[in-house]
């Protein structure tokens, strides 16, 4: 790191932590996984579903979200235990003594960069909606109805993402426990949850929008509940519309309330990882 003692303020501490994680082939390879998984699983569920009747090209545009959001993660994760996992911890913060003002500078550096890779993201699977939608002469247009909110609600989840696999990374310092966390939180807890739960109501949506749910079981709700409030669901929720995919039982928590849900999973743990510099910079100095 070329910042250091007093000449360390925020915006050189951002710019080196720009430098060291864009200098990673790691992150280029996250960056390039994201992006080629939402293209690919985009393409081939638009292409699939594009001879049925009635078929909306844009109703394709999160078919690949899911596994998508395995590369920010791993994208987080990295940058948060990487200088932990070499070393390299020790010469960043003998250049820069303020430590909480390192992981801000880490969590601003990669909120940037996520955001580029969740618009590229983005982007791939608008661009893989369109072969399928020219072989049936489809317009797509992304200004209508609920699209730029779905987009932007994608492009918001991931950058998210990212951030939370950030937090954990920099909280736990390893790299195989941190992404275990991420990834069983994500993507493994809620289905192993949805599995786990044999569905015992229906949900209606009345015209107004709001939501109806009949016969569901109180351990239905729990997990429903549970599921929401995870991430994956919680981030779900900036994507779609309100009510329109409640789960039975769950609070529907529209998309403000989901975001915040998100922005919760990552500013705990990063604020637990703070907390922690803090306290070993106090044994430090005591012995």
């Amino acid at each position: 790191m070329s910042v250091r003692g007093r000449g360390a303020t925020l915006p050189r501490v951002v710019a080196a932590e720009w430098t060291k994680l864009t200098s990673l082939r790691s992150t280029w390879w996250a960056a390039l996984a994201s992006v080629a998984a939402s293209a690919a699983l985009t393409y081939l569920s638009a292409d699939a579903s594009s001879g049925d009747p009635g078929y909306d090209p844009l109703g394709d545009l999160t078919a690949g979200l899911m596994l998508t959001q395995l590369g920010p993660l791993v994208l987080g994760v990295l940058a948060g235990t990487g200088e932990f996992s070499t070393g390299g911890f020790r010469t960043t913060f003998v250049a820069v003594p303020w430590r909480r003002r390192v992981l801000a500078a880490q969590t601003a550096a990669v909120a940037g960069f996520a955001l580029l890779v969740a618009v590229a993201s983005v982007v791939a699977a608008v661009l893989a909606i369109l072969p399928a939608a020219s072989s049936r002469n489809l317009p797509v247009n992304l200004t209508e109805g609920s699209t730029p909110r779905e987009l932007a609600g994608m492009v918001l989840l991931l950058t998210g993402l990212a951030l939370f696999g950030l937090a954990v990374g920099a909280l736990v310092r390893r790299v195989v426990p941190a992404l275990v966390t991420v990834v069983g939180l994500t993507l493994i807890l809620p289905v192993v949850l949805t599995l786990a739960v044999e569905p015992g109501g229906s949900t209606f949506v009345e015209p107004g929008g709001s939501t109806f749910v009949e016969g569901v079981t109180p351990q239905e709700t729990v997990v429903n509940t549970i599921t929401t409030l995870l991430p994956s669901g919680a981030g779900g929720l900036l994507v779609t519309s309100s009510g329109a995919f409640a789960m039975p039982g769950a609070p529907d928590l529209g998309a403000v309330g989901g975001g915040l849900v998100l922005a919760a999973w990552a500013l705990a743990p990063l604020a637990a990882a703070a907390l922690r510099l803090r306290l070993r910079l106090r044994l430090e100095d005591v012995t």
